[in-house]
Formats: structure tokens, sequence, C-alpha cells
């Protein structure tokens, strides 16, 4: 089952003539994202863009919970495997990577349906970025040494009310924010534009009880053992970059080694899978353009599929 959607006083289907529409599926890990896009994308005639950092990249196809070949199988699929492991990528790169797909799909007169858990990446797509300072190699590296603790601590000194800003858990968006500061000498609050740009479509994103939620991320990690989880991470060898932060990778590769035992090693897997979980929650509730559909039970993309087509009928229409 699942909820009606809780309106959030804005039109279904704003969108910005100037740029590439598109519609936007966000939510948490392991809340049915990938197959209700591709449900989607399958029933008007749409396709799928990625949005999830560690999909970008080709390999642990199960450690990042890529659409399987079922659901692939549904729509046409874009920026899913397209990096090497070893490179870094930023929202700004994840931008330049998706602008030219979406007014691509676009010119076929077909939906894009942006789908993925990376907060930053959907903000970054769907608004645009904001005018900040490039990042600092020198300053980045030296930050990059400092443990997360002493990196919140300086944020905060800097900017008191960075915590409404960003994710106070995240290492990488507390580092970025403190660059910021260091750079502009001005709290995040002044950085941000006074006039926030329209969306390039409307947006979705499902949210799920924390039991339930906590439910379905168990279930997912014992599939991806059953699914050969131990077996992928092995033929993966060293992993570097980007992908070297995906959840669940050091604890197994641990496990592997013969220092972590099984049951602790899954423990762990859940738990950080669980704490991106609740980073994710915190950060979309802030995306107040986004429409909502609270998730109950085992709701999945046959439930919520007639609900999202009914609140979005701009979607029954090309872009």
């Amino acid at each position: 089952m699942a909820k009606d959607l809780r309106h959030a006083g804005h039109s279904h289907c704003v969108t910005s003539a100037s740029t590439p529409t598109a519609f936007f599926l966000a939510g948490p890990t392991a809340s049915g994202k990938s197959r209700l896009a591709a449900k989607l994308a399958a029933a008007i005639g749409g396709e799928v863009v990625n949005a999830d950092a560690f999909q970008l990249y080709r390999g642990l196809d199960i450690l990042t919970a890529k659409p399987d070949a079922q659901t692939l199988s549904l729509a046409p699929h874009h920026l899913f495997g397209l990096l090497d492991g070893n490179v870094q990528c930023d929202a700004q790169q994840y931008v330049n990577l998706a602008l030219p797909v979406l007014e691509d799909i676009v010119a076929r007169g077909r939906w894009p349906i942006v789908v993925g858990g990376s907060g930053l990446y959907l903000r970054a797509l769907s608004h645009g970025l904001d005018p900040l300072p490039a990042a600092d190699a020198a300053l980045r590296a030296q930050l990059g040494t400092l443990p997360l603790p002493e990196l919140v601590a300086r944020l905060l000194k800097l900017d008191p009310d960075a915590g409404a800003q960003v994710s106070l858990l995240n290492p990488r968006y507390v580092q970025r924010a403190l660059e910021l500061c260091m750079l502009t000498g001005k709290p995040l609050a002044e950085l941000r534009p006074n006039n926030p740009k329209p969306a390039r479509g409307p947006g979705l994103r499902l949210d799920c009880p924390r039991p339930l939620l906590w439910q379905r991320i168990e279930a997912r990690a014992q599939a991806m053992l059953n699914q050969g989880l131990l077996e992928e991470i092995q033929r993966a060898g060293a992993v570097t970059g980007g992908l070297a932060k995906a959840i669940g990778l050091a604890p197994w590769r641990a496990h592997l080694q013969g220092e972590l035992p099984h049951a602790q090693a899954l423990d762990a897997m859940i738990l950080a899978t669980r704490q991106y979980a609740k980073r994710q929650g915190t950060w979309f509730r802030r995306e107040g353009w986004m429409q909502t559909i609270c998730l109950e039970g085992d709701a999945g993309a046959d439930c919520l599929l007639p609900i999202l087509l009914e609140q979005f009928p701009c979607l029954n229409q090309a872009p």
C-alpha cells in the first residue's frame, strides 16, 4: 500500500521552458526507486537517467544495487556503469554528463526519468549549481587529512548555522562546506542565491517509515549475498577512486581477508546503509518542490505507478 501524495504547495508539473524537461524521482536507498523509474518509463515511453553517484561507475553491480537485467529491459537506461572506478566525479562533472542526455531524450519527444539517491547530484541537475568558488587543490588536500569531528568543529566555528545547510554526518559535504567558508569568508546561507531557479521539471520523493526501511535494507543486504556479492568483490580486485567509497565494500574486504567475521561484516554493511538512508532522508525532506509518496508495507512499483500517473498528468504528454 501507499498513502496519497502530500501536497507541497506546488503544481505537479512545474517546468522551466528555457531548459530541458525531466521528471525527478528520489528517495532513500532500498525504497524501490529503480524499479518504479523503469516501470514509469515503460508506461509513458520515457527513458531512465541515473543520478546515483556509485551507479555511475563500472563494476560492483550487486554492491551498488544497479538495476538488474529484468529492470533494464523495461526501458532505455543512461549513465549506468559509465565511468572507470578510479575516476573521481563531482556534481559539476555529473551535470556535464547528464545534460546532453536529457537534451537528446527531450529532442526525441520522450520524458527523461532522472532517478537516484545522491541528493547533491539530483539538486545540481534539477536546479543547477550555485555560483560557488572552484575547489582549491591545496586546501582540499589539507582538509582531507582531518577526521570528521575536527572538520565539523572548524565549520561550526566559522558558520554556527551550517547544520541547517549541510549534513554534518557526511564527510564530503562537511569538507566542501568548510572549504567554501574558508575561501569566501561567508557563512553558507549567504552563498545561496536570493532567487532560486525553478526546477527543470516535476519531482517525487519516496518516503518510507524507518522500521519498514530498515527491513528493506536488511532484506536487500541478504539478497546481495545470495546473488554473489562476495564473489563480485573478489573478482573486482583493487578498487580505487570514487567507487572505493561504495557502502559495504570495506567490511566485506576485511571479511575476505580474514579480519572480520561474516556476521560482523554484514552488520557493518547494514549499519552503514542505514546511516546513509538517514542522511538521504534529511536531504530530501528539504526539497520542498518535490511531492511525496509515503510507502507502507510491501508497496512496490506496480502499486505506486497508477498513483504517480494520476498525480502527474503531464507525464501522459510529450515534454
